[in-house]
């Protein structure tokens, strides 16, 4: 028999934040390798400071997708003179001033709001929300996606 399926819950709203690098041209290591030596740190003083929002995250290859506790969180870390982001952001800047394309870096922002996401995980470890918020069984209400959702059963 198999894992029980679950679902994930978390309280209140929160923000997914995915951000990601790409490597153009790669034989300009001293442009592209800043980048990737950059995330580690910001990671450590997050994990080190969870007062400043960072719920958790998990890498997809050059991918990390984060789940925050809100908007104003994430912002505020970003824009923060005490913290890694800005300091790596400038650097960044000024990098590609000299180099050009050689790297690229994108994100995307989501705001959820409280009870509009829904989850389901079936013979896993806690992955992406589950592993944020908590685990609770598929069942009842929660055993299909609409009713994850907070819809009525279809006919």
């Amino acid at each position: 028999m198999g894992s029980p399926r679950l679902t994930a819950e978390l309280e209140g709203d929160f923000v997914v934040f995915m951000i990601g690098m790409r490597v153009n041209q790669p034989w300009k290591i001293s442009a592209w390798l800043p980048v990737f030596r950059a995330m580690p740190k910001m990671l450590a003083e997050l994990a080190r400071h969870p007062e400043l929002g960072l719920l958790g995250g998990r890498f997809a290859g050059t991918t990390l997708i984060q789940y925050w506790r809100s908007a104003e969180h994430l912002q505020a870390y970003a824009q923060s003179r005490q913290h890694q982001h800005l300091p790596a952001w400038r650097a960044f800047n000024q990098n590609t001033r000299r180099a050009g394309s050689a790297v690229g870096i994108w994100h995307e922002t989501y705001k959820v709001a409280a009870g509009q996401y829904e989850t389901v995980y079936v013979n896993m470890p806690a992955f992406g929300l589950g592993q944020v918020g908590r685990l609770v069984p598929a069942s009842g209400r929660r055993a299909t996606a609409a009713g994850r959702l907070g819809q009525p059963a279809s006919e």
